[in-house]
């Protein structure tokens, strides 16, 4: 955790901002599940230990960790983004039951080439991808 902290950190200082006790919460609260998470579910729990965090610095925050590298919006469904913290973490893509909502994390190689293949090809310099499946899990189907 030291190293997201120091990582935030130095994002914050390097735009002009400051680490206020508010962000060092949200921070911990992001760092401390590995599960994908909407920003509801952060407020709710970021409120049960301080009354002080608002649904706006929970936005703002979540803006600062994804332009800082630490947190990515994974899953866009049901008109909801999910975040998941990346940092220090494999890229991977999602497979996502229609039914369970259960979400399934993988990473393919080939994948990854033929997306480098068609920037190349493009002349398309990528900074980031997702790729979402949405279809039945094996215990739905």
């Amino acid at each position: 955790m030291i190293e997201e902290e120091n990582k935030f950190k130095d994002y914050l200082k390097s735009n002009g901002l400051k680490y206020t006790p508010e962000r060092q919460i949200i921070l911990r609260q992001v760092f401390s599940n590995h599960d994908h998470f909407e920003a509801d579910d952060l407020l709710v729990a970021v409120r049960q230990h301080s009354k002080r965090v608002s649904k706006a610095t929970i936005y703002r925050t979540l803006s600062h960790l994804i332009k800082s590298g630490l947190l990515r919006e994974a899953i866009f469904s049901e008109k909801h983004l999910h975040y998941e913290h990346v940092y220090k973490h494999k890229h991977h893509e999602h497979l996502i039951c229609l039914s369970c909502k259960k979400i399934i994390e993988f990473s393919n190689n080939q994948l990854e080439s033929i997306q480098n293949t068609i920037c190349d090809e493009y002349k398309f310099k990528s900074e980031s991808h997702r790729l979402q499946i949405f279809g039945y899990c094996s215990d739905c189907k």
